[in-house]
């Protein structure tokens, strides 16, 4: 399992990244010196997953109060870089009082131990041989440290109730085969890579005892925006009788937004799915939340009416 000062760290005068761009095949570093680099790395997918987006602004607004730039553009640049990651806006909203590197990386530290917390929370809804699916990446990578949905099959494994994972490869940019591949290698879980569309037919078979994801925002009422893909798989598990799991921390909780109508969701570049012809390539979509099972916190396990259970699901103070 990788420290989380491997995946992203704040030093005295640049913010350091592990390029996920490069993995499994290589591990390169990337340095960024002030707020626009950062933003950057995070418009680019350098560093990607809510928690982690949201880590990456908080040190890049840190990196800018220590270097002098304008705090008021530093902020700008930086909220503007992911629009869906709610973890973003409210990692640059902490940090606003204080933008000092210690509050950073204070911001780290807790987003990890809030992804150790929702793990246990989730692997405690799984019996002995469960057989799990994911969609994307939402392991270490993608939170800072430990992992949200990921982090869930660890603690799982660790617990001995994990056979086996099948991982989506998660289209256009393959982070479930390249990303959550490699981490499940890192910690010896059995797995297999599957192909997007081969989730109904895996389904099928009866070979999928429970779902896990991630989210990149959580609506009041539930309603769940994660990577492009996830929606499918929440209507399919819903047809084969599988639980659908959601596992994200309180910060991914956006409050203020009543319904998945209001998610702005980010479209991509179409030549990330084909450098010819004409092509739409929106990175994420939304699950309604009669869809989903659970949403899992740190704070604990959250059921339906979500607008009630997830009132709690704010960060600790």
């Amino acid at each position: 399992m990788l420290e989380p000062e491997r995946i992203l760290r704040l030093e005295d005068d640049r913010v350091v990244f592990l390029d996920q761009r490069k993995l499994p095949l290589e591990e390169v570093d990337v340095e960024c010196r002030t707020a626009a680099e950062v933003a950057d790395a995070i418009r680019t997918m350098v560093v990607r997953g809510a928690p982690a987006i949201g880590i990456a602004a908080a040190y890049g607004y840190a990196l800018a109060a220590a270097s002098g730039e304008d705090l008021v553009a530093a902020e700008h640049v930086l909220r503007d870089s992911r629009p869906t990651a709610v973890n973003l806006g409210w990692a640059l909203d902490e940090m606003r009082g204080d933008p000092s590197a210690e509050h950073a990386r204070a911001i780290h530290r807790d987003e990890v131990d809030r992804c150790r917390a929702m793990s246990a929370h989730a692997a405690g809804l799984l019996s002995a041989g469960t057989r799990a699916l994911t969609h994307c990446n939402a392991g270490g990578l993608a939170t800072g440290g430990y992992g949200s949905a990921v982090g869930a099959l660890l603690a799982a494994w660790e617990r001995g109730v994990l056979e086996r994972v099948w991982v989506d490869e998660t289209r256009p940019l393959l982070q479930g085969a390249r990303l959550t591949a490699w981490e499940l290698e890192m910690a010896g879980i059995p797995f297999a890579v599957i192909a997007d569309s081969a989730a109904a037919s895996v389904m099928a078979a009866g070979e999928v005892d429970a779902i896990f994801t991630g989210a990149d925002r959580i609506a009041a009422n539930g309603d769940t925006a994660n990577k492009i893909g996830t929606y499918g798989l929440a209507v399919l598990a819903r047809f084969h009788d599988v639980p659908f799991y959601i596992v994200a921390p309180s910060s991914t909780v956006d409050h203020a937004t009543a319904g998945g109508a209001e998610i702005p969701i980010e479209e991509r570049a179409a030549s990330e799915v084909t450098a010819r012809f004409v092509a739409r390539n929106p990175a994420f979509d939304v699950t309604p939340a009669d869809l989903i099972t659970a949403i899992i916190t740190e704070h604990g396990v959250h059921v339906a009416p979500f607008q009630e259970s997830l009132a709690g699901a704010v960060v600790a103070s």
